[in-house]
């Protein structure tokens, strides 16, 4: 019986703000998070990922998010939500392989029944190893979030 939780930074550090989930990942795991939580750098996420969810009970994707909100939002979208969210649009460049690994997940009866995603808006997307301003500044908010999503599953 599956019984981890998985938290997965997504996105490409080299890209500005796309980076976001990544550095959200490295915050996360340096916390203190319940038992049975694993954090992982999903980088550019694919279809090799399947393995690190496809046993996990619950995961939380953190990814930069096209929201249409202020630079620097935080939102948390779970269960229905994130599915509509994830296949019903392109929140980056990098969401053909999130919405095609759901869609593998659920095709092969693997997809956790608990799953979220916390995406921040991004500022700019262009290439830079820095975050925006707005979005640096969301960081905090946006850890705390994920930190108390993994403990309401723990």
């Amino acid at each position: 019986m599956p019984n981890d939780i998985l938290v997965l930074g997504i996105g490409n550090s080299l890209l500005s703000d796309e980076g976001v989930g990544v550095r959200l990942a490295e915050a996360l795991a340096a916390e203190a998070l319940p038992s049975g939580v694993r954090v992982v750098d999903g980088g550019t996420i694919g279809l090799a990922l399947l393995p690190l969810i496809e046993d996990c009970r619950a995961v939380l994707f953190l990814d930069a998010a096209r929201l249409d909100a202020e630079p620097g939002t935080v939102r948390l979208m779970e269960g229905a939500a994130f599915d509509a969210f994830v296949g019903g649009r392109r929140a980056t460049p990098h969401d053909v392989g999130l919405s095609d690994l759901v869609t593998a997940l659920m095709l092969s009866g693997t997809l956790p029944a608990r799953r979220a995603l916390l995406g921040v808006q991004p500022l700019m997307l262009t290439l830079g190893m820095a975050l925006s301003p707005p979005v640096a500044a969301a960081l905090p908010a946006a850890v705390a979030l994920a930190r108390r999503q993994v403990a309401d599953w723990a």
